[in-house]
């Protein structure tokens, strides 16, 4: 069996192919098209597998994400409930910076359905459930009707308590496909059915805003795969962490907005696994920005609703919790204009890309600070295609440098201080400022420029040791082929902890669990790769926002009720430092997670060779600080396809592989575990 993952990225799109009966492994590197993603991804794909034949496709996509980023979405209607026209541009009633009275409301200033194409009809259902206004299906008819001769192209339909009952959201959408057959229709029920209407009501508006142009591109590609004759099970990762089928995908793309950075934390979390590692810090440095997840030996950390944000708009979907900051190796270094000395956020992109690329680049950025510092090298290309010019790289750090009175080195190692502890300092916000202490965790690190920075990221937080995946640069795609096939489905319930009843429990949960297993069973799953988790959103009175709470397995009775109780109280006292055992708990939705198991890579195996000698390419001087001190120190590279397990590297000491550069700081060295990955002690004990 041939299964294949790819990762579309701003620059490249990255390919790993698997041969389950030989173990051969192929990875690939080719240029992205972003004209049309397909083209690209097809055309490596063709080139990874070489005239095989391809049985399993997993595709990371950031389709969804760049058109809400770049606001390049469809013209999109709304059908809502009579006086709830405005709940989009109202909002919560907050502003991002409170005491600004000049800044941007994303929601106000791009706004994703303006206000000629919101349209109000006449029904309403009350917290409960019951309809107190029966549907005017005139109106829905007409509103339908409007909204196609104004030209939208995508139709959202969200009403007041649907999350309670998505019946006349339901309906409302039958009429609006009668009446407009051509729309992309979106019901906030389908989306997100949760309380909070702001909320729901945006997810939908995403939904409908993204839908077009996700279903257009899943339809091309679709047809260029077949056109190639890889006739491959195709799945799209989501959000959560779970593959969608393309159908799926396509109906509820607001889904795919993390899809690519979520892979890179189901990458971590399998070589943390196979190296015997749980409680990891994901760290996926690219061109343009840092990734960064957590996996704890419980699971990979989700966002909680409060953080759950993208391009300024709150985003009610499950998702990994992937923290991103603006430092890459592309990322600019500049003076702004109070004579402070920054790094990024801005990127040089691809095109012109970095001064060394040749491209005319001018401005200095991270990567041509590591190559003013002798850690990448002119002999060797930056994913097996571009070449290094250094003349432009010192140009640019010295344009940079001389008015501040610094050589060009010097400017370069202050490039790499400073971007080093952004980097540093975004791990801080998922670790220390959420109670966890980073000396518990490892650092995963991949990208093209993750292991660059990785252990000196790592020493500056305590985190005692980094591992760097077998192929780092295409690491997020391997990890498309670490998942499977997932749908949270959940219930509103509201209900205090005194009037839960487990009877009542089970019977929602057993439908919910029913509706689940009918998402397999149409997506091809066998019986046997199901599995089915059931969780509580709980919370104490009066509060927010809620934890995410475990039920046992088998039938709910007093006792898995209460058990389910103690289980919040230790979770908030973990979450948030402190529990209140006597305040009464507020169970708010339940949810059922289920799993449809899909092919995957196995854990890689390398020969033992413990003598790194024949892997070493050269020995050059290369700058590191050393006690405040920037020294030029002999540095050893190796070769990284010729390290077998067992093979233990002095640092300063620089690995060379097609799609990434690993650096081993002076202090630390680093040893070749069975799996092929490299384990970098930073300390330097023993």
């Amino acid at each position: 069996m041939k299964i294949t993952g790819v990762d579309v990225g701003g620059t490249h799109t990255d390919i790993i192919a698997f041969d389950t009966a030989s173990g051969d492994i192929a990875v690939h590197k080719v240029p992205s098209t972003p004209h049309d993603h397909s083209v690209g991804l097809v055309d490596g794909v063709s080139a990874a597998v070489a005239g095989a034949r391809l049985d399993f496709l997993a595709h990371g996509t950031t389709i969804a994400t760049n058109a809400l980023l770049q606001h390049d979405g469809a013209s999109t209607g709304l059908i809502t409930t009579a006086g709830f026209r405005d709940v989009l541009h109202i909002a919560r009633h907050q502003r991002p910076l409170h005491y600004s009275i000049r800044q941007q409301i994303p929601w106000q200033d791009q706004a994703l359905i303006r206000r000629r194409h919101r349209k109000v009809v006449h029904e309403r259902i009350d917290a409960r459930g019951e309809v107190i206004t029966s549907l005017d299906e005139d109106e829905v008819r007409r509103a339908a009707a409007e909204l196609a001769d104004q030209g939208v192209e995508s139709v959202v339909i969200a009403f007041l308590n649907s999350y309670r009952n998505p019946e006349h959201e339901r309906r409302a959408a039958e009429l609006v496909r009668e009446v407009f057959p051509a729309a992309f229709v979106t019901t906030s029920s389908g989306v997100s059915p949760q309380f909070r209407e702001y909320e729901r009501f945006t997810a939908a508006a995403v939904n409908g805003f993204v839908g077009p142009t996700v279903q257009r591109y899943i339809g091309r590609l679709g047809s260029r795969l077949a056109d190639a004759g890889l006739d491959a099970e195709l799945r799209i990762m989501r959000s959560n962490g779970g593959a969608a089928t393309p159908r799926f995908a396509a109906e509820y793309p607001v889904t795919l907005l993390m899809s690519g950075p979520a892979a890179g934390v189901l990458a971590g979390a399998h070589v943390g696994s196979a190296c015997g590692r749980d409680n990891l810090v994901t760290f996926d440095v690219g061109g343009t920005s840092a990734d960064i997840g957590i996996v704890t030996g419980r699971s990979i950390m989700e966002s909680a609703p409060r953080d759950t944000w993208i391009a300024g708009l709150p985003i009610v979907v499950p998702m990994i919790d992937v923290h991103t900051v603006g430092a890459g190796g592309g990322s600019v270094a500049h003076v702004d204009r109070g004579g402070a000395f920054r790094v990024g956020p801005r990127s040089a992109g691809a095109v012109p890309g970095p001064a060394c690329y040749g491209q005319g680049g001018t401005e200095p950025t991270v990567t041509d600070a590591n190559l003013v510092l002798g850690r990448l090298r002119t002999d060797r290309t930056l994913a097996g295609s571009t070449a290094l010019r250094p003349e432009p790289a010192i140009e640019a750090l010295r344009a940079l440098g001389e008015p501040l009175g610094m050589t060009p080195e010097r400017t370069a190692a202050g490039v790499l201080t400073i971007v080093n502890h952004n980097m540093a300092n975004a791990i801080r916000t998922r670790t220390i400022q959420k109670g966890k202490d980073p000396r518990a965790f490892t650092l995963v690190a991949f990208g093209g420029a993750g292991p660059l920075h990785a252990a000196e990221v790592a020493a500056s937080l305590g985190l005692p040791e980094v591992l760097v995946p077998r192929y780092p640069g295409i690491t997020s795609a391997m990890g498309l082929l670490a998942g499977d096939l997932k749908y949270d489905l959940l219930r509103t319930m509201f209900l205090l902890g005194d009037d839960v009843r487990g009877t009542e429990l089970d019977a929602v949960l057993t439908e919910l669990t029913a509706e689940a297993r009918t998402h397999l069973v149409t997506d091809g799953v066998a019986a046997e790769d199901m599995s089915f988790e059931r969780y509580a959103d709980c919370r104490y009175l009066g509060q927010g926002y809620e934890l995410r709470v475990p039920f046992d397995d088998g039938a709910l009775d007093e006792e898995a009720v209460h058990r389910c109780w103690k289980r919040f109280h230790e979770l908030h006292a973990e979450e948030y430092g402190h529990a209140f055992p006597d305040s009464p708990i507020e169970l708010i939705n339940v949810r059922v997670i289920a799993r449809g198991r899909l092919p995957k890579l196995p854990a890689f195996s390398v020969a033992a060779d413990p003598d790194a000698s024949t892997a070493v390419v050269a020995t050059d001087p290369a700058l590191f600080t050393v006690d405040g001190e920037l020294r030029p120190l002999p540095t050893t590279f190796y070769e990284r396809s010729k390290l077998g397990a067992g093979a233990v590297l002095e640092g300063p000491a620089v690995v060379l592989q097609m799609d990434s550069t690993t650096v081993v700081p002076p202090g630390a060295h680093a040893e070749v575990l069975g799996t092929g990955d490299i384990l970098i002690h930073v300390g330097g004990e023993r």
